[in-house]
């Protein structure tokens, strides 16, 4: 475990009001940049059994990418991304979703260990509180079970000059620029087995935990 550097304080407010703004053009814009971690996240996914919950599901890119083997939960704090991902499954008939659900990431109200993976794709750079999520993620995964998180942390170099630049914009944007990834390595019930670049140009990282008993 890691000790976390301080991220700009955003409030629930501020996330629901910044994604009612982006749920028309999410898919065309962010979307379209967020599409190879998706489906890498995925793959990985794909490749364990089980029940899965996806932590800020969005307007559900990845819902029909998931293997039907996968039973899917997903939860997102914005009605209005819910309402595009709901409108996603049933364009695409997809039936292995349990439930698409608005709600608090850093209490879901779900049971101890009701999940064999938890996945969390461009969110934690999000979501008020990613520290909370984390701890939330490790609760609701079973034992043995396993925790990928996508994402983009803070970089060193003119890229990293930027971020830090954009930061006290975290507000209005809906996210974090500055993000070091100090701020996910907070659970001592879940250890990092992997951190690979996100292809092609891997300025995104895919992270794999396994839940400690």
């Amino acid at each position: 475990m890691t000790a976390t550097r301080k991220v700009v304080s955003m409030s629930d407010t501020d996330v629901r009001r910044a994604y009612k703004r982006w749920a028309p053009i999410y898919d065309q814009t962010f979307g379209k940049i967020v599409e190879a971690g998706v489906q890498q996240t995925v793959a990985r996914a794909n490749q364990l059994p089980g029940r899965l919950l996806e932590v800020g599901v969005g307007t559900g890119l990845a819902l029909p990418f998931y293997g039907k083997h996968l039973s899917v939960t997903g939860i997102d704090l914005s009605a209005e991304m819910l309402v595009r991902a709901q409108e996603r499954v049933e364009k695409h008939a997809i039936k292995n979703i349990e439930a698409l659900q608005v709600m608090d990431a850093t209490a879901t109200g779900f049971a101890d260990e009701s999940f064999d993976i938890a996945v969390a794709m461009y969110v934690l750079t999000v979501v008020p509180d990613p520290a909370a999520v984390m701890h939330e993620m490790a609760r609701v995964v079973k034992a043995g079970g396993t925790v990928l998180v996508a994402g983009h942390f803070s970089t060193q170099g003119f890229t990293g000059v930027i971020e830090k630049s954009l930061a006290k914009q975290a507000p209005k944007l809906g996210w974090r620029p500055d993000f070091p990834i100090d701020n996910v390595l907070v659970s001592e019930k879940l250890r990092l087995v992997s951190l690979k670049p996100i292809k092609p140009f891997g300025y995104f990282t895919l992270l794999e935990f396994k839940r400690q008993p």
